[in-house]
């Protein structure tokens, strides 16, 4: 995959129509993937290396950015999700690569301002259930 444009990660969410619309003008996105471990080591483990149990432990994902909102309805959207505690379904679309889809909740919202620049925010979702993967 060639260099990639980072101003062209998505971020969407579903309205409560299952219709995505684009949340905000993000200027700085950052999504992570994570899985946990479980450790089976025992006592004859090879050399007493770590020995690690195949497809076990919990996975989980977060989105974190921060930027502008791009509109009124925009903002309401997101600060009422967050005020209702819902999980809603995101995508996260990454140029040349593909769309992650799935449920997250707003764990952090943020607002802040210079006084001579614009209000930003920063937000922070975290996954509520399994992802999907669609590849473009």
């Amino acid at each position: 995959m060639a260099a990639q444009r980072g101003k062209d990660i998505l971020l969407k969410v579903d309205d409560g129509t299952t219709q995505f619309v684009t949340v905000a003008g993000l200027r700085t996105k950052r999504f992570a993937l994570n899985a946990e471990t479980v450790d089976i080591t025992h006592a004859e483990s090879a050399g007493r290396w770590r020995e690690l149990l195949d497809g076990a432990g919990v996975k989980r994902a977060s989105v974190s950015g921060n930027g502008i909102f791009k509109d009124a309805t925009s903002d309401v959207l997101a600060r009422q999700i967050f005020f209702d505690g819902l999980i809603r379904n995101w995508q996260v679309i990454l140029p040349d690569f593909g769309t992650i889809t799935g449920a997250f909740q707003i764990t952090s919202l943020d607002y802040k301002g210079e006084h001579a620049g614009e209000m930003t925010f920063d937000l922070t979702l975290e996954s509520a259930g399994a992802l999907s993967f669609t590849a473009l």
